[in-house]
């Protein structure tokens, strides 16, 4: 099911470079970093949800991803679920 590692480290790492991918400053990436500070948009997260369930088997709703305001917030779901 789950083709990456699962550690909380390499789960923010996976998260960090799709951001990236979605056009984030890989400078502003952090923890703490909301959606906002890195000009994620809706549709982002959709795609990011996305790479979510096809990387981990994680399942993440779009009442889900709404919840989801921080990077960490993303990394915990993602643990929390998997787990």
């Amino acid at each position: 099911m789950a083709s990456t590692t699962l550690t909380p480290e390499a789960v923010e790492a996976r998260v960090g470079a799709a951001l990236i991918e979605f056009g984030a400053d890989p400078g502003a990436i952090s923890p703490a970093a909301t959606w906002e500070e890195l000009d994620i948009d809706s549709l982002d997260l959709v795609e990011l949800a996305q790479m979510i369930e096809d990387d981990y088997g994680v399942e993440l709703r779009e009442s889900d991803i709404e919840q989801l305001e921080t990077v960490a917030d993303a990394v915990a779901a993602v643990i929390e679920r998997a787990g």
